[in-house]
């Protein structure tokens, strides 16, 4: 299901979202703390479509399907395909800097690029954003991320997972009110589990939420279950 949400001005419409989704461990590190005041740029006039959610939330998939659908990426091919992700991880390295140096942002214009959750804050004033915040559920999430910490050789956490949950859900709240104060930024929340199951509504549903013209047909074709190797 696809949870929308919009604030444009003092009028506000949001639905409630589902919980079951979550940000993943990071060698237990969690990115708590945020910018109260957004950098400023020069105002854009293109809408910049940003993919966003948890690490290991689908977040690659999304940008798969706008590619296919005809919506340019922005991206520097910079990591490369691997076991953990065949397909591309659909990433810039500029994004880690947001909180420093955003100017660049302008080249995301009339394009999609992904930023995960807890950067979404430092996205600079001065543009128009269209969010596809991507849900998961948490237990898939967490052991996404744990697999793929083994495989590298990684130590894993050992706080238990239902605590780590917790932390996750907390700052996926803090981030959704965040999101829904926005006046320059529109939201949707895409479950990844429902676009695998169901990738034509998901893909209809983007597409509309993105005002329409792109090729449906080809973002389903990107959507592979098999893929789907967590799931819970």
């Amino acid at each position: 299901m696809i949870y929308v949400k919009k604030r444009m001005g003092n009028d506000e419409s949001r639905q409630k979202r589902s919980t079951a989704d979550t940000f993943p461990r990071n060698h237990g590190l969690i990115e708590a703390c945020f910018y109260r005041h957004r950098p400023q740029l020069l105002r854009g006039t293109t809408v910049i479509t940003v993919v966003s959610g948890l690490p290991r939330s689908g977040t690659s998939m999304m940008m798969r399907m706008l590619e296919a659908g005809g919506v340019p990426v922005l991206t520097d091919e910079k990591r490369e395909a691997d076991e953990d992700n065949l397909r591309g991880y659909y990433e810039d390295e500029r994004v880690k800097q947001l909180r420093d140096d955003p100017s660049w942002m302008i080249e995301a214009e009339g394009k999609t690029v992904k930023v995960i959750s807890y950067l979404l804050r430092y996205l600079p004033e001065g543009h128009s954003y269209k969010v596809i915040f991507m849900e998961r559920k948490i237990p898939e999430v967490l052991a996404s991320q744990r697999k793929m910490m083994m495989r590298r050789g990684e130590p894993t956490d050992e706080v238990p997972d239902d605590v780590i949950a917790g932390i996750f859900e907390r700052h996926l709240a803090e981030i959704d009110e965040w999101l829904a104060e926005q006046p320059d930024i529109e939201t949707i929340h895409v479950s990844y589990n429902e676009a695998l199951d169901d990738p034509e509504a998901s893909a209809e549903r983007v597409a509309a939420f993105l005002g329409g013209g792109l090729d449906v047909e080809k973002m389903m074709q990107v959507v592979d279950s098999k893929l789907y190797r967590q799931r819970r």
